[in-house]
């Protein structure tokens, strides 16, 4: 790691006792993020307001397909599954991958594909299971970019795990060299026929976790910057499978350079929330600011009592009902609040979070 980074965490482990006053701020910040993020990468359709009042509060606002819905659900499960088993000394295990991948597809299911001629052809993708089928990729070339063949991916998958035992009992590589090469080596294997993206990603703060380094969220909006990491480390190993799952760790430089990129920003975010005396709002992945103090009260009071009409915030502010639909209309436009129910007893629903 670059010796800033190693700067960065010094001083985000200084800050740990700090650090644990907001832990289920930070925690539930983490939650939302690397739900929404994951799962967006893999084209679900849920915005990232629909996406945190699902997962905290369990419900349901606006338009939204159930299969997203229902996919969202099961991949917090997993999640908080993962971190969970992180936690733990027990040795990380081919079982418990397939369990994850289980609990993130829930159950088989049939994918349908019209071929030219008006021929329709199906596969089943097996929640659990590894592939029973060829799997790859179109690359932005053009070119068709192989996976490992479901024969060979049970030994693959097995070499991957004894590889990850020995290296982290050796010690020799620090959590994030660890973790990436873990996540790239995986990859190359594709062992499941749908969900690999996701496990990828959350086997990764697996290891992270549990070597108390900082957790990473990959943001859908560098998502071309993650898939063109991973492309570079392509073409320093070359097309053949086997290979890319016996990556070595100079050739992934590529993806250890964009983790480290991602985990600063983590341990940075971290740090001004421990370091601040609250007050301080986070949305998709940045940093909100108010200048208005009526927007702010609008927020408090919306907080307080989410059934608060126009009028009586009107009251509250000391300011007429058209400044108040203003201010309002705006952070709906934002998507910083949200209206679930009738208009009569609907309710509002801050998606803001505050740290």
């Amino acid at each position: 790691m670059k010796q800033l980074t190693i700067n960065i965490l010094n001083r985000w482990r200084e800050l740990e006792p700090k650090r644990d006053v907001v832990k289920d701020q930070l925690a539930r910040k983490f939650s939302i993020e690397f739900n929404y993020n994951s799962n967006h990468i893999e084209g679900n359709t849920l915005t990232y307001g629909q996406t945190e009042i699902l997962i905290l509060f369990g419900r349901v606002i606006g338009e939204a397909k159930m299969f997203d819905l229902e996919e969202m659900k099961a991949h917090n499960i997993g999640l908080k599954m993962v971190l969970a088993e992180a936690s733990t000394n027990n040795p990380l295990t081919e079982t418990f991958i397939r369990q994850t991948h289980k609990i993130l597809l829930r159950e088989d299911y049939e994918v349908y594909r019209n071929l030219p001629g008006g021929v329709t052809t199906s596969y089943t993708v097996h929640a659990g299971c590894y592939k029973t089928r060829p799997n790859s990729v179109i690359t932005p070339s053009g070119e068709r970019f192989e996976y490992a063949s479901p024969e060979e991916t049970p030994g693959l998958m097995a070499d991957l795990i004894r590889w990850y035992q020995d290296e982290e009992t050796k010690g020799e590589l620090n959590p994030l060299e660890l973790a990436a090469l873990f996540h790239y080596r995986y990859i190359r294997i594709h062992p499941f026929e749908d969900g690999n993206g996701r496990i990828a990603r959350l086997m990764m703060n697996f290891i992270l976790a549990r070597h108390n380094y900082p957790l990473i969220v990959v943001p859908t909006k560098t998502k071309s910057q993650y898939l063109e990491a991973l492309a570079s480390v392509d073409s320093l190993v070359g097309a053949v499978p086997s290979d890319g799952a016996k990556a070595t760790l100079k050739q992934v430089k590529p993806f250890i350079d964009y983790l480290e990129r991602l985990m600063t920003i983590e341990m940075q975010t971290d740090m001004v929330v421990a370091e601040s005396d609250g007050g301080q709002w986070w949305y998709d992945g940045g940093w909100v600011c108010f200048d208005n103090p009526n927007v702010i009260e609008i927020i408090n009071q919306l907080i307080q009592k989410p059934s608060v009409s126009i009028s009586e915030l009107a009251d509250i502010l000391g300011i007429n009902r058209s400044a108040v639909q203003k201010h309002m209309k705006s952070l709906q436009d934002k998507g910083y609040i949200v209206r679930s129910g009738s208009r009569k007893t609907g309710v509002w629903q801050v998606v803001l979070t505050k740290l």
